[in-house]
C-alpha cells in the first residue's frame, strides 16, 4: 500500500507540465503582443515622436523582453529540477546552464527580475511624473523599495546558506574542533 502510496504522490509532479506549457502557450502569445508592440515603436520612429515618447516605448520593450525572461527562465529550471531533468532529452552542452540554477539561485534570479522590472515602470513613471498624483508616486516608490529590501534579503540569506555550507558541523562522534 505504501508503495502504490509513494508512487502516486511521486507521479504527480507530472501534473506540472500542464502548467508549464500553459505558461509556454502564454509567452507566445506574449510575444505576438511583443511584435505588435515592436511595430508600433517602429512606426512611431518614422513618424516624428518625441525622445521622451520614444524612452518610454523603449522601455516598454525592455520591460517586455525581462517579462518573458523570467517567464522562460521558471519554466526552464522548474520543469528541470521537479518533473525531467532536461539533459535526459537534450544535449547536454545546450542544458548545462540550467544545472547552475539551484532553488536558492534561481529566487534571487527571479526577485532581480522584478526590481529590474520594477525599476522600468518607476522609471516611465518619472518620464510622466505630471500625469500621476503624488499619492500614486510614493506608492510606487514604496513597493520598488519593498522589492528592493526583499531581493536583498534573498541575497544576504543566499550568502550565510552557502557559508553555513562550507562549515561542516560536527558530528555526534566528532568533537568540535577549536
Amino acid at each position: 500500500m505504501q508503495s502504490l502510496i509513494d508512487r502516486i504522490v511521486l507521479g504527480s509532479r507530472h501534473l506540472l507540465v500542464v502548467f508549464f506549457v500553459g505558461l509556454a502557450v502564454a509567452l507566445a502569445l506574449y510575444a505576438v503582443r511583443f511584435i505588435a508592440k515592436l511595430w508600433s515603436y517602429a512606426y512611431k520612429t518614422f513618424e516624428g515622436a518625441t525622445d521622451t515618447q520614444m524612452l518610454l516605448n523603449l522601455l516598454y520593450l525592455v520591460d517586455s523582453v525581462l517579462v518573458a525572461s523570467l517567464v522562460a527562465m521558471v519554466i526552464i529550471s522548474s520543469h528541470d529540477s521537479l518533473v525531467s531533468p532536461l539533459s535526459e532529452t537534450v544535449e547536454p552542452s545546450r542544458a548545462a546552464w540550467v544545472r547552475k540554477l539551484n532553488p536558492g539561485n534561481l529566487k534571487l534570479k527571479l526577485a532581480l527580475a522584478i526590481v529590474a522590472i520594477s525599476s522600468i515602470h518607476l522609471l516611465q513613471l518619472f518620464l510622466e511624473v505630471g500625469d500621476h498624483s503624488d499619492r500614486d508616486l510614493v506608492w510606487a516608490m514604496a513597493i520598488h523599495g519593498m522589492f528592493v529590501v526583499g531581493a536583498l534579503a534573498l541575497g544576504i540569506l543566499d550568502r550565510l546558506e552557502a557559508a553555513g555550507k562550507s562549515k561542516p558541523y560536527p558530528t555526534i562522534s566528532e568533537p568540535e574542533k577549536k
